[in-house]
């Protein structure tokens, strides 16, 4: 790790995640340097080489005394954006954590804004930049399916999500500590983060932003990530509200089963239950009763 140690611990600390982005990587630092600069909050930059195959490390290394509040942290082996940001909250040292990217799709500009809204009010534990545009590759894969794993993710967690995966937040160390356990390796972390917060009642703020055209190459993978992206929500909310998946599956196959065998098979075949009418039936019942069992297990952990 690089970078001059400083005594007093900042405000905020930033986390960049920094994957083969030699061309604009130092144009990231120096804009977020000056935006921060200009706030007047103390804060450290942590950049976090994920590494790289390219010179990006290289030219952090380089540009690191130009830059006092810059920290320099660089990987042996690429563990994945969902690392890179666990562990640079681990080891961060402000108040507030800010999330975003190196890649010049987010106004990082704006960092101080995401700052000044918790600084303002307690009672908001996070601060999430809200694209009003979507500018990745596949975008006309992306839109439809972002929007549908966002719908998924607002019914079972029973409020409005502007925007479920955007890689710019802001939120108090303090409150996300527990929660970064639960952090998966890739892209999903972003989505993990919001949904933990969200299931546990602690307010998020949606600031609209701009969302520009990345630079470089793109690391998103449309098939794996929109997978992996709908299997953490379901799991998200598994494991802080598992009714919300599975009672409403138990629930229809126990009414499915009963009806039919009232209104259908009583009135076909009276006092005769077909066999798959039972096994609907006893279906629903096995996945209520593992329903209030995951339910029961919640509840005892005492998080």
């Amino acid at each position: 790790m690089s970078g001059p140690a400083v005594d007093e611990a900042p405000y905020v600390t930033i986390v960049l995640p920094c994957y083969n982005e030699q061309d604009h990587v130092i144009d990231e630092v120096e804009r977020i340097t000056r935006a921060m600069d200009s706030s007047g909050y103390t804060y450290e930059l942590v950049a976090v080489d994920d590494c790289s195959t390219d010179e990006t490390l290289a030219r952090l290394e380089e540009a690191a005394p130009q830059y006092p509040h810059l920290r320099v942290r660089a990987f042996h082996r690429n563990g994945g954006a969902g690392t890179v940001r666990r562990i640079g909250t681990q080891e961060a040292r402000g108040e507030i954590v800010v999330w975003t990217d190196a890649d010049m799709t987010y106004p990082n500009d704006r960092i101080p804004e995401l700052v000044q809204i918790l600084e303002k009010d307690p009672a908001i534990d996070q601060v999430v930049g809200a694209r009003t545009s979507e500018e990745g590759s596949h975008k006309y894969l992306r839109v439809p399916a972002k929007w549908v794993i966002r719908k998924v993710a607002e019914k079972l967690a029973g409020q409005k999500i502007p925007d479920l995966n955007s890689g710019l937040r802001a939120f108090r160390r303090t409150v996300a500590k527990p929660y970064l356990r639960l952090l998966p390796p890739g892209f999903s972390c972003v989505t993990t983060i919001t949904l933990s917060f969200l299931s546990n009642q602690h307010d998020i703020y949606y600031l609209p932003i701009d969302y520009a055209k990345r630079a470089g190459k793109s690391k998103f993978s449309f098939v794996s990530d929109a997978y992996r992206y709908i299997l953490q929500v379901l799991r998200m909310i598994m494991y802080f509200n598992p009714l919300k998946v599975l009672m409403p599956p138990a629930l229809w196959l126990v009414g499915i089963g009963f009806v039919k065998g009232v209104a259908w098979d009583m009135v076909k075949h009276p006092f005769y239950f077909p066999i798959n009418t039972l096994m609907i039936f006893l279906s629903g019942l096995l996945i209520g009763a593992v329903a209030l069992l995951a339910d029961l297990i919640v509840r005892s952990r005492g998080e």
